[in-house]
């Protein structure tokens, strides 16, 4: 038995084709609110959210993400920037490697869960040149680029959901 929230996180997919119509402001930040919700070590919050929309921006940016072009028809382009020295302060090493990419994944993640709530859609980019995005987009050398997230409007008859391997698959007993 599923109840709605479920079945809202069951309904999401990798949306790549955007139909035109506005990601307004208060929309982008509805998403950034809900998604610094997310859980990070120790609460230390070590992220950074760059906005991208104008056109020439986000076409640099598909082309710095090995020409993945259907970002440029986003409204907008959010990338997710680590701060590891704000994760090393109380970690050390680990929380200047580890920790700080687990916690911009989730932010990325909560990103994404935000982004359907609103009937919008929204692609996770990880394949992308971080120096030349960190270019692009003039981010200080104490930020790393890790994620980019494309929203927009979900163009009618735009890709459905893809296969998920079964949940027998998935699970391992402790009792190997």
């Amino acid at each position: 038995m599923t109840n709605k929230f479920n079945e809202k996180i069951r309904s999401r997919s990798s949306i790549r084709e955007f139909a035109s119509g506005e990601v307004s402001d208060d929309m982008v930040r509805e998403i950034i609110e809900t998604g610094i919700r997310a859980p990070s070590a120790g609460n230390r919050q070590p992220w950074r959210i760059v906005t991208a929309r104008s056109k020439d921006t986000k076409l640099a940016l598909a082309r710095a993400s090995y020409n993945q072009a259907f970002m440029a028809d986003a409204n907008i382009i959010l990338v997710v920037c680590a701060v590891p020295s704000e994760s090393a302060e109380r970690y050390g090493a680990r929380g200047e490697t580890l920790y700080v990419i687990q916690d911009t994944a989730a932010l990325t993640t909560t990103i994404l869960l935000a982004v359907h709530n609103l009937n919008l859609g929204a692609c996770w980019i990880g394949a992308f040149d971080e120096a030349e995005v960190s270019r692009i987009l003039n981010i200080p050398r104490e930020m790393r680029p890790v994620s980019m997230i494309p929203i927009g409007q979900i163009e009618t008859g735009s890709q459905g959901r893809r296969p998920r391997k079964p949940v027998a698959d998935i699970i391992i007993s402790e009792s190997f």
